[in-house]
């Protein structure tokens, strides 16, 4: 079973608003957990936003994750769970 690796990240935008989700991996790197929030950020429009070392912290494992996440997870490498002031 793949076990998932949660990074509870935040974000500034250039516009001063904080964007707050979660980055999932299969593996537990915080490296290539920021460079996925930072990728991600870039994708929505939002490459001037500031995501630092100290706000993308490793949250949780799990064994299991919802059909979306896998999918994700397994196409791009990793999935992006959206919580505050994140684009719909």
């Amino acid at each position: 079973m793949t076990q998932f690796h949660v990074f509870d990240t935040y974000a500034v935008s250039g516009n001063g608003r904080i964007l707050h989700f979660d980055v999932v991996l299969s593996e537990k790197s915080q490296e290539k957990a920021l460079a996925h929030a930072r990728d991600w950020l870039a994708g929505i429009g939002e490459s001037a936003a500031v995501v630092r070392a100290e706000s993308c912290c490793f949250c949780h494992s799990s064994v299991g994750a919802p059909e979306d996440v896998r999918r994700d997870v397994a196409s791009q490498g990793y999935a992006i769970i959206k919580l505050e002031g994140c684009p719909h």
